[in-house]
């Protein structure tokens, strides 16, 4: 079992990094990185925030807590000594920061051998950052968050997301045509991290993606747990890359056996 102080020194680093390279990514962006010409396209801007928000995280969990692990999109994966591991998306919803969209966050999660334990999600644009600590509630800021109260599926509001592989990206497509009719809409954000977080804030009434990295979905997970969301995958099996569901607990009961029998667990 993790000490509570451990878990409250976590949340204060992982807050701390969230918010400077949130800060980061808000002030450096080119105001008109999306036509820009710099280098040899706009991508190798955001490509350089992004390397340069993950360094910026790094470094300040070095100085912090030098013993620790970390794994993160850009390439930081380094096993640590002190059973906790960091599990960082620096910029999620790179699309949407490319656009001068605002639906793109930093994404921080702690694990304390093997569970997550502490999840910040900062959405600079939105002016919110979203955390929870495993049994302590998701919180928005001050705002104890808290999903939608139960709802029939045809009512409820879902999320997704599409991978940039043609073969997957075709095969989810199908998944949502059979879906839309069953509920009240889809939505498709841009940012696995904040979709979870909406889910956390009632925003939402459930939210499913294949293909998500431990980065994409740890902390966001665990927020969305914390606001009382059930989250999972296949029937049985917890959130993976395979596939993301979180959703409030009767949506999630629908929703999961329709899921797995479209095979939204597969390309």
């Amino acid at each position: 079992m993790i000490p509570e102080e451990l878990k409250a020194e976590l949340l204060d680093v992982g807050l701390e990094a969230a918010r400077l390279a949130g800060t980061l990514l808000r002030d450096g962006r080119p105001a008109d990185l999306a036509v820009a010409a710099t280098k040899t396209s706009p991508i190798d801007v955001v490509t350089e925030m992004d390397i340069a928000a993950e360094k910026l995280i790094t470094g300040l969990l070095a100085e912090r807590r030098p013993e620790d692990g970390l794994l993160g999109e850009e390439g930081s994966d380094t096993p640590g000594t002190s059973g906790v591991r960091w599990v960082i998306d620096p910029l999620d919803g790179t699309v949407n920061y490319l656009y001068g969209l605002p639906s793109w966050g930093v994404s921080i999660a702690a694990e304390y051998r093997g569970e997550t334990v502490v999840g910040v999600v900062a959405a600079p644009m939105r002016g919110e950052t979203c955390h929870a600590v495993l049994g302590g509630g998701a919180w928005r800021g001050t705002v104890r968050l808290a999903c939608r109260e139960a709802a029939p599926l045809d009512q409820a509001l879902i999320g997704t997301g599409f991978a940039y592989v043609q073969t997957r990206r075709a095969h989810q497509a199908d998944v949502a045509q059979r879906i839309i009719p069953l509920v009240r809409d889809i939505r498709r954000g841009g940012s696995a991290a904040l979709d979870l977080c909406d889910v956390a804030a009632g925003r939402l009434d459930g939210y499913y993606e294949r293909g998500l990295n431990p980065w994409d979905l740890a902390a966001g997970e665990l927020i969305a747990r914390e606001a009382g969301a059930l989250t999972g995958g296949r029937p049985g099996e917890p959130a993976s890359g395979a596939l993301t569901l979180a959703a409030s607990p009767a949506v999630f009961a629908s929703l999961q056996p329709l899921l797995d029998e479209a095979g939204a667990w597969h390309d």
